[in-house]
This record gives structure tokens, C-alpha cells and sequence, in this order.
């Protein structure tokens, strides 16, 4: 009887907690998707080889995507999930 009462009391809380936890994991998964920045990376070097932008505004978008990989790495390694 007590165990019923617990799954109807603290059902909704679990429910919460579960769903909580399954968007971390997802948002976690895709802010730390490498394969995202590697792309933008190409795309970056594609413009820049068509003469799309300056090599001043293709230095300055390469820098900002080399820090995001070096911070997803980062995280990853002091996260332990690489």
C-alpha cells in the first residue's frame, strides 16, 4: 500500500525529473556535436576559395570556429565523454 502511495505521490516528480534529464542529454549531445563546427568550417574555406569573403572576414569566422572546437573538446574532456 505504502509503494502505491509513493508512485502516486512522487510520480509526477519522476516524470519531471526524467523528461529534465533526457533534454540535458540532448541539448548536452548537441552543443558538443564537433561534426557541426567541422561543417561550418568547410562551408567557411568554400566561400573563402570562391572569393565569397575577404580572407580578413574568413581569418576572423576561422578563429571563432577553431575556439568553439577547442571549448567543445575541452568540455568533453573534463566531462569525460570523449
Amino acid at each position: 500500500m505504502a509503494i502505491v502511495l509513493d508512485d502516486i505521490v512522487l510520480g509526477p516528480c519522476k516524470l519531471v525529473y526524467w523528461v529534465g534529464k533526457k533534454l540535458y542529454e540532448h541539448a548536452e549531445a548537441e552543443v558538443t556535436d564537433e561534426s557541426v563546427v567541422r561543417q561550418r568550417l568547410l562551408e567557411l574555406q568554400m566561400r573563402f576559395e570562391l572569393d565569397d569573403i575577404s580572407e580578413d572576414e574568413y581569418q576572423k569566422q576561422e578563429n571563432i570556429l577553431m575556439r568553439r572546437l577547442d571549448a567543445i573538446r575541452e568540455y568533453k574532456e573534463s566531462r569525460g565523454l570523449d
